[in-house]
């Protein structure tokens, strides 16, 4: 990418494991340059800020959005925080790329997208692989007709969580969970191929004994007769997969955030993401591996929110706005159905 603008300076709010990730993968970039980190604590910030060369550090978050030299925020804090902090950050006049989930209710990200339209910031859900070049390619195969009409996905995302105890994931009060922390995940990949919310679900959960789900999984029910599967758990095997099933093909993709060239070891785990399409309805047929290039999807997503923030494209924001407000309408609807043990509506936003 060769920008002809400024970079977006952007500030980091809290020095978590993924801020960390974030910052080592967007330096080189020249679309976007980190120029500040907060933490609540002053000299963890300081450590932070020197370990990555990020010219200040801020001892908390408040004083990160009154620094005039920051345009946006990287908002990495635990699920329950993202809400409260990018509507502060829009009062502030920060522009905002936040975590996934975006928000714990349907509610909170409502406002989160109103604050931000309000003080005329941009707002955007991060999901890593939506800004990988092979969910480009895999967007436009769809659009091209490649595997006809749409019909069902099978989505999937589960990891160990090897040290329960004390970890976010494992409180409620933090928006912890499954469903929200793997389950965001495949069901952002069902929107994105689906383009629209589910009309009802139908969930089932095992809990923990803080409460979260360790494990959840659920059907989405669409008005013209399309079904969506999307499982998701916190005590499997690390996989992610994806099947997409039309009525001229199918599509199967890992989607994954990072992606690595086969071949030689990546440093940082990397692997590479397989995507492959079958043209047709016959078993016999082969399929066809799609190739794209590759790399860290924080830098892809950070270098598209650049993009946007620096095209003002609230066209494009609108767009993954909307899938947004979906999204969140359903991991809600999913985890009242788990709770209750039976299918419910999905409350979408102006339908």
């Amino acid at each position: 990418m060769h920008p002809t603008h400024p970079p977006l300076r952007i500030g980091v709010l809290g020095c978590a494991n993924i801020a960390r990730f974030f910052v080592r993968d967007v330096r080189a970039s020249p679309a976007v340059q980190v120029v500040a980190v907060a933490s609540r604590d002053t000299t963890k910030a300081a450590t932070f800020a020197a370990e990555f060369g990020i010219a200040r550090a801020h001892g908390s978050y408040e004083a990160l959005l009154d620094d005039a030299g920051v345009d946006a925020i990287y908002l990495p804090l635990p699920n329950s925080l993202h809400a409260p902090w990018a509507q502060r950050a829009a009062a502030a006049g920060k522009h905002v790329l936040c975590e996934k989930p975006l928000a714990v209710h349907l509610a909170e990200a409502q406002a989160m997208f109103d604050a931000a339209r309000r003080h005329g910031v941009l707002l955007l859900e991060a999901y890593p692989y939506w800004f990988q070049p092979q969910t480009g390619a895999l967007v436009q195969l769809l659009q091209a007709g490649a595997i006809g009409s749409v019909r069902s996905v099978q989505a999937s995302f589960g990891f160990t969580l090897r040290q329960p105890a004390g970890n976010i994931r494992m409180d409620p009060a933090l928006g912890g969970g499954a469903l929200l922390d793997a389950g965001s995940y495949p069901l952002s990949l069902i929107r994105l191929v689906m383009g629209a919310a589910p009309q009802r679900v139908q969930a089932e959960a095992s809990y923990a004994d803080s409460g979260v789900d360790i494990s959840l999984s659920g059907t989405l029910l669409y008005a013209d007769g399309r079904r969506a599967q999307l499982s998701c758990a916190m005590d499997v095997a690390t996989h992610r997969h994806a099947s997409i099933v039309g009525t001229a093909g199918v599509i199967e993709t890992e989607y994954l955030n990072h992606t690595a060239e086969p071949g030689a070891a990546h440093p940082w785990g990397w692997q590479p993401s397989q995507m492959r399409l079958r043209r047709g309805t016959a078993n016999n047929l082969p399929f066809e591996t799609v190739h794209s290039a590759t790399g860290s999807g924080f830098r892809f997503a950070a270098e598209a929110f650049a993009r946007v923030v620096a095209a003002g494209d609230t066209a494009a924001i609108d767009r993954a706005a909307a899938a947004s407000l979906d999204i969140a309408a359903t991991l809600e609807a999913l985890a009242r159905s788990a709770r209750l043990g039976h299918g419910v509506d999905v409350d979408v936003p102006g339908r």
